[in-house]
């Protein structure tokens, strides 16, 4: 039994019943069952897909999404998800890295094609929504699909998604996730909601991201509840569906909370069909929180990450979801601890690293035993996070991982930038710290050293990054220092210069 199958089985119980609502239109249980086997004949058939083999999607929110993702879990092959907000050479890496057999690409990013042509010179082209130049069309694929779309030895044990998430080197690391994470991850989303096939959810976060993937969109479609999808999150277009189409459960990060609070509409669109309202990625603060409690509607909080699947602690809609700060409880089948740096279980209230282990968690980095073996310590993922459980058990997250930047949901690791950074002319060293921002709560700000003699204005240096780095990953503030700080060990103290940049903004 694969993953696809559990679409099937509720395609035998309900098969008229909308299982996704796309653009006004409709695909139900047994319309969605079928486009899975066509998809997955055509995988096959036509481009040589089977098991093990990397599929890569670049494309908004579609229904075709998560038909491939099924389709991939019927062949044993796995989904590569691109963030569309990724530079063009950020997208060419990740593809080199996954050695992707064939691409999805939506009419919108055919920008990326001539480039990972010759890149990838024997990478198949597949057009979301067109005919891209020596290439096939979806439509033109399923047309042309034969055989049975079924692979041999496929099981639940098969992994189904690599998932890049930008490393602290550098360069992005490929959490790999098996089928079977995404269906414990489910159970716990089911738990954490007490989600029925009655539901129905709306999902606006992109689905690139194991957030707007995996909280409640294929929890959702593997119990039989209907996916309403938006290919992108506009606040105005939210709350009107929210108006219009009464959803149950929805997704949103604290800046699409902010978002959608600062729109003139928010006050006056009802919410009362919304059971509730599941947010995490970050802190969330407690104004946003407020804000939503306030107009009546009940606020989950989820702590996960991409290597979790993502849930691996929440608040539970039946359970104590009031207590301000905390993401709740681990989940129904993962275990979570706060171990302190010698290695013991932390005591009620005392800080530590938070770690997880569970049939949820990543099985490896894709090509990179030695960040696995880094992260997975005997079956625990060291996740980097700082926090703390009170002696009730439930977590409070204090920190997260050395030096990440999260804006607007985003992750964003200053290694990453740091290292575009130093590849301009003019720049000796540099570091990135978060700096505080009203819209975003957090934005990268880059201390640099210039080279001697030599002049860069920001701007320059600004439009330098634009050609290598996806837009929130670009610094909004440039500051020139004559040298930065780093401790006996010659390493920098990036928390020294975060206390400045927050220090200057507050001045």
């Amino acid at each position: 039994m694969d993953l696809s199958d559990l679409i099937d089985r509720n395609a035998a119980f309900a098969p008229d019943k909308p299982a996704i609502r796309f653009n006004e239109a409709s695909l139900t249980y047994a319309g969605l069952a079928e486009r899975i086997a066509q998809t997955a004949r055509a995988l096959k058939s036509q481009l040589g897909i089977g098991r093990g083999d990397r599929v890569a999607i670049l494309a908004t929110n579609h229904p075709d999404y998560l038909v491939l993702l099924y389709a991939c879990a019927r062949l044993g092959a796995m989904l590569v998800p691109l963030n569309w907000r990724l530079a063009t050479p950020e997208q060419l890496y990740i593809l080199s890295d996954a050695s992707v057999k064939a691409m999805v690409v939506e009419q919108s990013f055919a920008d990326v094609i001539a480039p990972l042509r010759q890149a990838i010179a024997d990478v198949r082209i597949v057009g979301l929504d067109f005919s891209p130049p020596g290439g096939a069309s979806l439509t033109a694929l399923l047309q042309a699909g034969s055989g049975d779309g079924r692979a041999s030895h496929v099981e639940t044990s098969c992994p189904l998604l690599i998932v890049y998430t930008s490393g602290t080197t550098g360069r992005p690391k490929g959490a790999v996730l098996r089928q079977e994470a995404l269906l414990w991850n489910a159970v716990m989303s089911q738990h954490m909601h007490d989600m029925t096939a009655a539901d129905r959810v709306l999902t606006v976060l992109p689905m690139f991201h194991v957030g707007g993937l995996n909280i409640q969109t294929t929890p959702a479609l593997q119990l039989g509840a209907t996916v309403t999808l938006h290919s992108r999150f506009a606040p105005a277009a939210t709350l009107a569906a929210i108006a219009s189409d009464k959803p149950t459960l929805i997704v949103l990060v604290p800046a699409t909370i902010e978002a959608m609070i600062e729109h003139p509409d928010w006050e006056t669109t009802p919410l009362d069909s919304l059971r509730a309202i599941s947010t995490g990625s970050t802190q969330v603060p407690q104004r946003l929180v407020d804000a939503i409690l306030r107009r009546g509607a009940p606020v989950l909080q989820v702590y996960g990450s991409t290597e979790t699947s993502p849930i691996a602690v929440y608040t539970r809609l039946s359970g104590d979801w009031r207590r301000p700060g905390s993401t709740g409880l681990p989940g129904l089948v993962c275990d979570a601890r706060v171990v302190t740096a010698d290695g013991r279980e932390a005591a009620a209230g005392e800080p530590g690293e938070v770690v997880v282990r569970g049939p949820n968690v990543l099985s490896e980095y894709w090509g990179n035993p030695n960040a696995t073996a880094e992260a997975l310590r005997a079956g625990w993922l060291r996740t980097g996070d700082i926090g703390t459980r009170d002696t009730d058990g439930h977590f409070f997250i204090r920190d997260r991982k050395q030096n990440l930047i999260i804006s607007g949901g985003e992750n964003i690791y200053p290694a990453e930038v740091e290292r575009v950074l130093h590849e301009h002319p003019a720049v000796a060293e540099a570091a990135v710290v978060a700096g505080p921002d009203e819209k975003w709560q957090e934005v990268p700000v880059a201390c640099i050293v210039r080279r001697s003699n030599v002049t860069a204005e920001a701007v320059e240096i600004e439009k330098f990054c634009l050609a290598q780095l996806a837009r929130y990953k670009v610094p909004r503030r440039y500051i020139f220092l004559d040298a930065l700080p780093r401790n006996a060990l010659g390493k920098v103290q990036h928390f020294v210069l975060k206390q400045q940049v927050a220090g200057q903004a507050r001045d």
